[in-house]
C-alpha cells in the first residue's frame, strides 16, 4: 500500500499539468479588461460583454468560447470564437489595439473577432506571432489593413505569400490595388482564393495554374486586363472560376478541352465573340452560368436549354431569335436573364413549367403577343420583368396567388385595358408605365397592402386622384406623370409617413398645394433602412439581376435612379398641371428633398424664404408661373444647388449672390423676369448704378462751387449789360469829340 501511494505521488509530481498555461490566461484577462474599459469610456451604463466565465479562479481551457488542445503533454489555447462580444443599442467603436494582448498566445490555429466594431489598423507585426494560425475571421468591422468588407488599400502584402499552410484567402470588397504577386504560386495548400471587388491591376499571372489544389478562384470586379490564361483550364480540382467585370479578353479561336468541372462559371464583360462557346457543354455539373455583357451572337442553345443549369445570365449581348421550350422543362432553372439582346416571338406556353424558377428578366427585347397564363403557376416567382418589349393584350395572368412575387416591371410595352389589379398582397415594386392603359385607377389597387413603389406614368388614366392611396400606408414612391387626372391633390397625402418620391407631373390637377405635404416624414427626414428588396438586391454572387432604374424627371432630363440607392433621394414633382393659389411655406420643412419642381402652373405672390431651409436641395425649378417679388437671399443657403430655373414669371430684384449662386448664371433660367437684375444675368442694378455717384455732401459742395459759379457769371453779364444799355440811352449827349470816341473804343 506504501508503495502505491509512493507510486501515486510521483505520478502527480511529473505529470504535466493539463490546465493553460499561466501567460495565456493573462493574456485574455488583460484581453477582456480592455475590452470592458473600452466599453465603459462609451457610457457610465457599461454593456455586457459576454465573457462572464472568463474567471481567474478558473481553467481557461474550461471558459466559454476558449478551445484548448487534447495532447497529453500540453493544453494550450488553440482556438477564440469571440464574434458579437458586445450588447448594446448604442454603437460603440473599439480600437484595433485590444487585440494586442491575444497576439502573445502564439498557439492560435483559429482566431474569430467577426461583429465586433472594431476599427483601426491592425498590427502586422502582432499576427505575425501567430505562425499556427489557419483560420480567421475579422467580418463586419472597420480596419483599415486587410481582410475583406473592410477599407484595405495598396498592394496585396508580401507577407502573406509566407503563410505556407494557408488553404483560404479572402481580400474581397476592398480597395486593394497594383498587381496580383506572381508569387503568389508560392500558397501550394491554397483552395480558395477571391480577390473580387478591388482595385487590381495588371494582368493574371500564369503562375496561378500552380495552385493545384485551387477550388474557387474569384477575381470578379477588379480593373485586370489581357487575355484569360487558358491554363486555368488544367487546374482539375477547379470548381468555381469568377473573372467577370474585368477588361480580360478571350482568344476564341483557342480549342479547349477543360481538365475541369465547373459549378461556377462568370465571364460577364470578357470580350466574348460569336456564339456561345461549345466547351461549355462538357460542364456537366454546372449550377451558376453568366456570361452577360459580351458580344455573344446566334441563337440560344439547344445544348444549354438541356443542361438543366440553376442560373442562366447571358443579359446585354446580341443573341437572337426565340427561346426554345425546352428550356422551361428544367427542373433546376431558379434565375434566367436574357435581358438586352434581340430576341423576338412569343413566349413558349409551356413557360409555367419552370416551377422552380425565381427571378425572370427579359427586358429590352423583342417579344410579342400575349403573356402566357401558365407563367402564374410559377409559385416561387418574385421577380419578374417584361418592360420595354412588345407584349400586348387587354388582360394579363391572374398573379393572386403568387404570394412569393414581390417585384413586378411590365413598363414600355403594349398592354392595355383597365390598371390590372389581379397581383399578390406580398407585392412591394409594380411598374406598369408606358403603355396603353386608360381608365380609372382601382381602389383593388389597396389589395397590395405591402406596396412600396407604384410606377404608372404615360398611360392614359382618367378621373380624380383617388383618396384610397391613402391607405398604402407603406408607399415609398408613387409616380402617375403623364396622364389625365383631374381634381385637386388629396391632403391625406400627407398621412404617408414612407413617401419619398411623389411625381404627379403633366396631368390636369387644379387647387393648391396642401400646406399638410410639409408633415410629409420621410421628406422631412430620410430613413435610414429603407430598402425596396428585403434583401433581393444584395447576394453572394454579382451575377443574380437586378431589378432596372426607375426613371424620373431629374434635372431637366429623364434619369434612371437605381433601386438601391433611392433611400438617399427625395422628390416631389407636381409640374405642368393647373394648381393654383401661393407656394406654402410649409414645405421649407421638407429639408431631405433634393429637387422640388412646381413649374407650369399658376402659382402666384412671393417666393417663400422657407425654400432656402432644404439644405439638400439639387434641383429647384419654379419656372412659366405668376410669382412676384424678389428672389429670397435665403437660397444661397443651398449649398447643393446645381440647377434654379425661376424664368418666366414676375420677379423683380437682385438675384441674390453667394455660395452656390453664385453659379447660377444660365441667363436662360431667368428669362422673361424684366425686373431681375445681378451679377449672373450681367445686368446692372440700379443700387450699384447709385453707389458710384458723389457723396450728399459732397454733391452741395459742387454745387456751390461750380453751378453757382457758372450762374454768377451769367446773372453779372445781364447786370453789365442792361447798365451798358441803360447808360448808353439814359446820360445826356455830348458834343462829338473823335478823339475822346477813340479812346472810349480802346478802354
Amino acid at each position: 500500500m506504501a508503495k502505491l501511494s509512493l507510486l501515486l505521488g510521483l505520478l502527480i509530481l511529473f505529470t504535466p499539468s493539463l490546465s493553460c498555461p499561466e501567460h495565456q490566461k493573462q493574456a485574455l484577462l488583460q484581453f477582456k479588461a480592455s475590452l470592458i474599459n473600452a466599453t465603459t469610456s462609451f457610457s457610465p451604463k457599461s454593456p455586457p460583454v459576454l465573457l462572464e466565465s472568463w474567471n481567474s479562479s478558473l481553467d481557461c481551457c474550461h471558459w466559454d468560447m476558449v478551445n484548448c488542445s487534447s495532447r497529453f503533454h500540453s493544453r494550450n489555447v488553440v482556438a477564440l470564437y469571440l464574434e458579437d462580444l458586445i450588447w448594446s443599442k448604442e454603437p460603440i467603436v473599439l480600437s484595433s489595439t485590444i487585440l494586442t494582448p491575444l497576439f502573445r498566445i502564439r498557439s492560435l490555429t483559429h482566431l474569430v473577432m467577426s461583429w465586433n466594431q472594431i476599427q483601426g489598423e491592425l498590427p502586422g507585426d502582432g499576427f505575425a506571432n501567430l505562425t499556427e494560425l489557419v483560420h480567421l475571421d475579422l467580418r463586419n468591422n472597420g480596419f483599415n489593413f486587410f481582410f475583406f468588407w473592410n477599407k484595405l488599400f495598396g498592394e496585396i502584402p508580401s507577407s502573406i505569400l509566407n503563410l505556407k499552410e494557408l488553404k483560404t484567402m479572402d481580400l474581397s470588397h476592398n480597395s486593394l490595388s497594383m498587381e496580383i504577386p506572381v508569387d503568389i504560386s508560392n500558397l501550394a495548400n491554397m483552395t480558395n482564393l477571391d480577390l473580387n471587388c478591388n482595385k487590381l491591376t495588371g494582368t493574371i499571372p500564369s503562375t496561378i495554374q500552380n495552385l493545384t489544389k485551387l477550388e474557387i478562384l474569384n477575381l470578379e470586379s477588379n480593373l485586370l486586363i489581357g487575355d484569360i490564361p487558358s491554363k486555368l483550364f488544367n487546374i482539375k480540382g477547379l470548381k468555381s472560376l469568377l473573372l467577370g467585370g474585368n477588361n480580360l479578353t478571350w482568344n476564341n479561336n483557342a480549342e479547349i478541352v477543360p481538365k475541369f468541372t465547373l459549378s461556377e462559371l462568370s465571364m460577364r464583360s470578357c470580350g466574348l465573340t460569336g456564339e456561345i462557346p461549345s466547351w461549355i457543354s462538357t460542364q456537366k455539373t454546372l449550377e451558376i452560368l453568366d456570361l452577360s455583357e459580351n458580344q455573344l451572337e446566334g441563337m440560344f442553345p439547344q445544348w444549354l436549354a438541356e443542361m438543366e443549369v440553376g442560373t442562366i445570365i447571358l443579359s446585354d449581348n446580341n443573341l437572337t431569335g426565340s427561346l426554345p421550350p425546352r428550356l422551361f422543362n428544367s427542373p433546376k432553372l431558379y434565375a434566367l436573364s436574357l435581358s438586352g439582346n434581340n430576341f423576338y416571338g412569343e413566349l413558349p406556353n409551356n413557360i409555367g413549367n419552370a416551377t422552380t424558377l425565381g427571378i425572370l428578366t427579359l427586358a429590352r427585347n423583342n417579344f410579342s403577343g400575349k403573356v402566357p397564363e401558365s407563367i402564374s403557376k410559377i409559385y416561387g416567382l418574385y421577380l419578374l420583368d417584361l418592360s420595354n418589349n412588345k407584349f400586348s393584350g387587354s388582360t394579363l395572368p391572374d398573379f393572386s396567388s403568387n404570394v412569393q412575387l414581390q417585384m413586378i416591371d411590365f413598363s414600355s410595352n403594349e398592354f392595355s385595358g383597365e390598371i390590372p389589379t389581379k397581383f399578390s398582397q406580398e407585392t412591394i415594386i409594380l411598374a406598369l408605365g408606358k403603355n396603353k392603359f386608360s381608365g380609372r385607377l382601382s381602389r383593388n389597387l389597396t389589395n397590395m397592402s405591402k406596396l412600396e413603389h407604384l410606377d404608372i406614368h404615360d398611360n392614359k388614366i382618367k378621373g380624380e386622384l383617388p383618396n384610397f392611396f391613402c391607405q398604402i400606408s407603406t408607399l415609398h414612391s408613387l409616380i402617375l406623370r403623364n396622364n389625365s387626372l383631374q381634381g385637386s391633390i388629396p391632403i391625406c397625402i400627407s398621412n404617408l409617413t414612407s413617401l419619398q418620391i411623389l411625381d404627379l407631373s403633366s396631368n390636369h390637377l387644379v387647387g393648391e398645394i396642401p400646406k399638410e405635404f410639409g408633415n410629409l416624414a420621410s421628406m422631412i427626414e430620410t430613413p435610414d433602412g429603407v430598402s425596396y428588396f428585403n434583401g433581393f438586391g444584395t447576394n453572394n454572387y454579382t451575377t443574380v439581376p437586378k431589378i432596372n432604374d426607375m426613371i424620373v424627371n431629374w434635372k431637366k432630363s429623364k434619369q434612371g435612379l437605381s433601386f438601391h440607392n433611392l433611400k438617399y433621394y427625395s422628390l416631389l414633382d407636381l409640374s405642368m398641371n393647373q394648381l393654383s393659389g401661393k407656394i406654402p411655406t410649409s414645405l421649407g420643412r421638407l429639408k431631405a428633398l433634393k429637387l422640388l419642381n412646381v413649374s407650369l402652373n399658376n402659382f402666384y405672390g412671393r417666393i417663400p424664404a422657407s425654400v432656402g431651409d432644404l439644405k439638400n436641395l439639387e434641383g429647384l425649378d419654379l419656372s412659366r408661373n405668376n410669382l412676384s417679388g424678389s428672389i429670397p437671399q435665403s437660397l444661397a443657403m443651398l449649398l447643393q444647388l446645381t440647377i434654379l430655373d425661376v424664368s418666366n414669371n414676375k420677379l423683380t430684384g437682385k438675384i441674390p449672390i453667394g455660395n452656390q449662386m453664385d453659379t447660377m448664371n444660365n441667363p436662360n433660367f431667368y428669362a422673361n423676369n424684366s425686373g431681375l437684375c445681378g451679377m449672373q444675368i450681367q445686368v446692372l442694378c440700379p443700387e450699384n448704378s447709385s453707389s458710384t455717384k458723389p457723396p450728399e455732401v459732397e454733391r452741395k459742395e459742387t454745387w456751390f462751387s461750380w453751378e453757382g459759379i457758372v450762374i454768377g457769371y451769367v446773372v453779372a453779364f445781364f447786370v453789365t449789360v442792361a447798365i451798358l444799355y441803360l447808360t448808353e440811352y439814359c446820360v445826356p449827349v455830348k458834343p462829338p469829340n473823335h478823339h475822346s470816341q477813340q479812346r472810349r473804343q480802346r478802354v
